[in-house]
């Protein structure tokens, strides 16, 4: 049985040498169902890209203060900030491309605004893009087919079902049960269809089962011919059971699982509310539970 370990600084490494797709801009996307730990990979990616292009013992705020300005920690985008609401989940592409990815394209900064869970309507208070060297797209769909042209590097983040259900009622409550299971149930539709699993350039265990350090290691899934939704089983797999020779324990958890429901790391902007809103960002805010702020259903 193969498992392979790779290092965030390699793939930060292999993004930076990359070649440039969007304008002078190189496009990662971060993609896969929703709770398999996409947030978590981006924001890991991001402060790997963010060390490559600093020298050792650059103050953190030095390294924040230039991802402002073109280098350093590269700007990450949640497509979940961008979605009008539930019936948005995959209809939303046009306002990413109109607001980010156009006038990055063009070398110039884009400006969205951020959608809240809580307000149901979009923010006043536009979020800034720089045309930095590398942007993160993350979140359901951000791999599409579409976006291949301006992609550098195409990321599949999995986790099995069971475990991803699990993750997102233990995070926000059961009352988001028959929202969440739609939600699930398009985005399997989309995957099989769009293929991007088997376009993707890497694919990556959400939920590795073996110890490791989560902050500087992922798990590489090698996924199977044909199989358009990895790491997932069921009459929805085309492959059921097929997620390749890294499959260590799908849809085991337990004390192996490091960081089930993990809301600390992968809340990429814990603080970051507008006027009015509270709490963290996470999905937890669309159905209004006090003490929390805007969020995502990914």
């Amino acid at each position: 049985m193969v498992v392979v370990f790779e290092a965030y600084a390699g793939l930060a490494r292999r993004v930076l040498a990359g070649p440039p797709r969007l304008g002078r801009t190189r496009l990662v996307a971060v993609d896969g169902p929703s709770g398999a730990g996409k947030s978590a990979f981006a924001a890991r990616l991001a402060d790997a890209i963010a060390v490559e292009t600093h020298p050792p013992g650059t103050h953190a705020a030095e390294i924040h203060a230039a991802g402002m300005f073109g280098g350093g920690r590269p700007p990450v985008v949640h497509t979940d900030d961008l979605l009008d609401g539930w019936d948005d989940q995959l209809t939303f592409w046009h306002r990413l491309e109109e607001s980010v990815l156009a006038p990055v394209r063009a070398g110039r900064a884009g400006a969205y605004h951020r959608y809240s869970w809580v307000r149901h309507r979009f923010l006043p208070r536009p979020v800034p893009v720089p045309a930095a060297p590398v942007l993160i797209v993350e979140g359901v769909s951000a791999a599409r087919a579409a976006a291949g042209p301006d992609l550098t590097l195409a990321v599949f983040v999995t986790a099995p079902p069971p475990l991803r259900l699990t993750r997102a009622v233990a995070r926000d409550g059961p009352s988001i049960l028959p929202e969440l299971r739609h939600w699930h149930a398009t985005e399997r539709a989309h995957f099989t269809a769009d293929r991007t699993a088997s376009r993707a350039d890497l694919v990556v265990d959400g939920a590795p089962t073996l110890p490791h350090d989560a902050g500087r290691y992922y798990l590489r899934l090698a996924v199977a011919v044909g199989d358009t939704n990895p790491g997932e089983t069921g009459p929805c797999d085309t492959n059921a059971g097929e997620t390749g020779p890294c499959d260590i324990n799908p849809g085991e958890t337990g004390p192996c699982d490091i960081n089930p429901g993990e809301t600390g790391p992968c809340d990429i902007n814990p603080s970051d509310t507008d006027p009015g809103d509270t709490g963290r960002s996470t999905a937890a805010a669309r159905w209004g539970r006090a003490g929390d702020a805007d969020g995502g259903p990914g």
